[in-house]
């Protein structure tokens, strides 16, 4: 076999090899290899396409992030109307929903229709149009007829895949499912938003239709988004006869669905869809879903239930902007009342203030709530909400705690408006707000709640993941005075840990362990778990990627920050600062000498190293694969024309950035001035 041959063979396979664990990861949550081997072989394979730019494709995993901001999305319209189904609130409509269908069908009463019943998921509709095989658009419900192609942001969920899993694909099956936020993924953007002084989403659902809608595809790659299948539009090449046939497939081709995952659903006896075999059935299926809805990881406000044979939905056809063999019955909202005790306060990392409501202790939804986060001085403020208040609750997204009504006509005429202290809580130290942000924050650097806050972010899943360290753990170490800075976690013992209440020789080695693998990390995981304000995985992921290297970071201007695509000048100020503070600096160093490695990336004597592009107008290729050949040469491309573009690379009918480029002095290139670059 020749060495071109031999390239495109290992290019090929560990497309295929990550492909299968992007799966086992993400949609069964079963990963089968630990995450240094998952980044071994990725780096492998993306080593290999930058020396091989020509075989790079775009359904490779390397390719799932990349795209440009888009200054829009493109409107598409759906070959087949995606409808909206009638609503309900009770599993009485599901049997009226039935006594129609068959005087539609003009059946008897005794006549058996079987329905397929799964949950109504509270997220936002799409729709994934895969064309032999591949992914090539991604268009959004819109108004039915017509909807956005989300298609960039699209490849950022890692449960889509990018190619059908089938050797022999259909040439077009149009597969319309649901994106989600998981409650657990909702919760921690809410808190990364609460941190870094910014607006909590109201419900997973406005964080999933946020994020999807936003126009930078990094961004929505900095989100945990979920997708799960459970229609079709337009298919060519195959049929189906019932509804419950689809999962089959659809599982096949590695497209998720309920059932599919090993969070906690496969426990249910039933699942979470099943065939009805008739409409009693069904409404069992309602009951039972609803008992467990809130066990479940995902939102879901009801059920569907649809008759399974297409046959028979043919016949049923549609009636105005519903089809009349699908109807939605949704719960009963869970809320309660309740009375607010206290308002205390609490610090975070970065020391944002956030009050909290003490409540007598109240069920929503099958949980015992006693708290409920209040955000910010404008949120309380907004609600009216005093000590004393008795108070409507519900869970936001089956997670949060929220506060969603004052009952004012029992209100105590005592009761005073509240105000946040204008010292910290712990260290009581001023609190500062800052001009544009909704919380207010201590400023002191030593404050002990701020200490303990970083310390669990450090030692997160998703920062340096020592996985025996938890938060009960930390305090504890915090409070015997053990722990006072990140590095001083590599230097617990054996003997340290013994010595603390309830530890065993078997829990002390277990922590030792974490501890010492944690040691092997990546760069962007290391740059994350410092905890620097405004660096989320994403941004951390984006830094790692450009520098390459923990030293050039350190020593980066807010200039050189400035150049990196998707950082703004709020965010490279506060890298820039906190890399100029004397004591952190010391603090990474130490970390480093206690054996902290992590992979090293260089952009060495790649041709267009550090070099930044914009594009605009009509190439000879497109612009996706023109953006591609810039970053496997160490270049960048960015979204619009700035002070930090080096050049402006303009096709035919180049529009208005030919205008800001030349009122900027950004030097104008054509096709042949570019192909000139990359052969020198």
């Amino acid at each position: 076999m020749k060495r071109d041959e031999k390239v495109r063979y290992r290019i090929e396979e560990l497309r295929r090899v990550i492909q299968q664990h992007d799966y086992n990861y993400f949609v069964l949550d079963k990963p089968i290899i630990p995450d240094f081997e998952y980044d071994r072989l990725f780096s492998e394979l993306r080593g290999l396409e930058q020396k091989h730019p020509d075989l790079v494709t775009a359904t490779s995993p390397t390719q799932r992030v990349g795209s440009i901001a888009l200054n829009k999305f493109p409107k598409v319209k759906h070959r087949i109307p995606m409808l909206s189904l009638q609503n309900s609130y009770s599993p009485d409509e599901i049997v009226a929903f039935h006594e129609r269908v068959l005087k539609f069908l003009k059946k008897e009463d005794d006549f058996q229709i079987e329905y397929f019943c799964e949950p109504k998921f509270d997220g936002l509709a799409i729709e994934l149009i895969y064309e032999g095989g591949v992914l090539t658009h991604a268009v959004t419900r819109g108004d039915g007829t017509t909807g956005e192609d989300v298609f960039p942001n699209a490849k950022t969920i890692r449960t889509i895949p990018l190619r059908l899993y089938d050797e022999s694909p259909p040439p077009l099956i149009e597969i319309r499912g649901e994106i989600l936020m998981f409650k657990k993924d909702f919760l921690e953007l809410n808190t990364q938003q609460q941190e870094n002084g910014q607006e909590p989403f109201a419900n997973p659902r406005n964080a999933a239709a946020g994020t999807l809608r936003q126009l930078d595809p990094q961004v929505v790659a900095s989100r945990s988004l979920k997708f799960f299948a459970y229609a079709i539009g337009k298919a060519e090449g195959i049929t189906f006869f019932h509804q419950s046939d689809l999962a089959p497939h659809f599982r096949r081709w590695g497209i998720p669905v309920v059932g599919t995952t090993d969070l906690a659903l496969l426990s249910y006896k039933k699942g979470l869809s099943c065939v009805c075999k008739s409409v009693d059935e069904a409404v069992s299926f309602y009951k039972r879903i609803e008992e467990i809805r809130h066990e479940l990881p995902f939102e879901i406000d009801g059920i569907v239930t649809k008759v399974n044979s297409f046959e028979l939905q043919t016949a049923l056809d549609f009636i105005a902007r519903s089809p009349r063999w699908a109807t939605a019955a949704k719960f009963t909202p869970s809320r309660a009342e309740t009375k607010i005790l206290n308002i205390v306060v609490q610090v975070g990392r970065t020391g944002a203030l956030t009050p909290v409501a003490i409540m007598e202790p109240v069920v929503v939804g099958g949980v015992t709530i006693t708290h409920a986060t209040l955000h910010n001085q404008s949120e309380i403020d907004r609600k009216d909400v005093r000590i004393g208040d008795s108070v409507i609750v519900h869970r936001a997204g089956d997670v949060i705690p929220e506060i969603i009504e004052v009952l004012l006509d029992k209100r105590e005429k005592n009761a005073s408006p509240y105000k946040i202290p204008s010292k910290c809580p712990v260290c009581k130290s001023d609190a500062v707000k800052l001009t544009g942000e909704a919380v207010s924050r201590c400023v002191n650097p030593a404050c002990e709640a701020k200490l303990r806050e970083s310390l669990k972010h450090f030692a997160s899943k998703r920062a340096m993941n020592i996985e025996s360290l938890g938060d009960k753990m930390i305090d504890l170490l915090v409070d015997k005075k053990l722990i006072h800075t990140y590095s001083d976690i590599y230097r617990i013992t054996f003997d340290d840990l013994i010595a603390l209440d309830r530890q065993g020789n078997t829990s002390a080695q277990n922590l030792i362990n974490s501890i010492e693998k944690s040691k092997k990390s990546s760069l962007n995981n290391f740059i994350y778990a410092l905890g620097i304000r405004f660096v989320g995985e994403q941004t951390a992921k984006l830094l790692a990627d450009y520098f390459g290297d923990l030293d050039k970071i350190m020593v980066a201007t807010p200039e050189d920050l400035l150049r990196v695509d998707g950082i703004g000048e709020k965010m490279a100020f506060s890298i820039y600062e906190a890399f100029q503070q004397k004591s952190f600096r010391d603090e990474i160093k130490s970390l480093l000498k206690h054996g902290i490695e992590f992979e090293i990336r260089t952009k060495k004597g790649r041709r267009l190293s550090e070099v930044t592009f914009v594009i605009t107008g009509t190439l000879p290729k497109p612009r996706e694969e023109i953006k591609t050949q810039i970053e496997n040469e160490g270049g960048h491309v960015l979204a619009s024309v700035s002070k930090k573009t080096n050049y402006l690379l303009a096709g035919d009918e180049a529009g208005s950035k030919i205008e800001n480029a030349k009122k900027l002095g950004v030097p104008i290139i054509d096709w042949n001035k570019f192909q000139k670059m990359l052969e020198k």
